[in-house]
C-alpha cells in the first residue's frame, strides 16, 4: 500500500520502543483521501495487533495519538495612513479550512518490524 498524504518520520528510543509521526496539511478536496489513509494505517494495526493495544510503557504491543484541526484564514488589507499616523485594516471574509491531521504511533520492536514491511518504510 503506497501512502499519498501520511509521510511518516521514525524515532526509537534505548528501551526498544519505536515511534512512527506523520502529519498532513490539505484543503477540503484532499480531506477524505488523508481520512481514508489514515483509516487504512490504523485498522491494518488493528487487525495485526489490535488485541495488544494500550501504552507500550505497560507491556502493549502498540498505541495511538490521532489529532485533527481545521483552520480558517482571512486576509488582511493593511494601509498606513499619514495623517493619522496609523495602520489602518481591513479583513476579506475568511476562506476555505485547512485541514491539518497528526498521526503518531508508538510501538514494540515486533510491532515497528511489521509495520515498518506493511507501509515500505526504510
Amino acid at each position: 500500500m503506497s501512502l499519498n498524504y501520511l509521510d511518516f518520520e521514525f524515532s526509537d528510543d534505548t528501551e526498544g520502543v519505536s515511534t512512527f509521526e506523520a502529519m498532513a496539511s490539505v484543503g477540503p478536496s484532499q480531506i477524505a483521501a488523508v481520512q481514508g489513509e489514515v483509516a487504512q494505517v490504523l485498522g491494518w494495526a488493528f487487525d495485526a495487533f489490535g488485541g495488544s493495544k494500550g501504552a507500550v510503557s505497560d507491556g502493549f504491543d502498540w498505541d495511538y495519538d490521532l489529532q485533527a484541526q481545521a483552520e480558517y484564514t482571512a486576509s488582511e488589507n493593511w494601509q498606513f495612513d499619514p495623517a493619522m499616523g496609523l495602520i489602518l485594516t481591513s479583513r476579506q471574509a475568511p476562506g476555505a479550512p485547512r485541514h491539518t491531521v497528526t498521526l503518531s504511533i508508538s510501538g514494540s520492536e515486533a510491532f515497528s518490524q511489521a509495520f515498518r514491511e506493511r507501509f515500505h518504510l526504510g
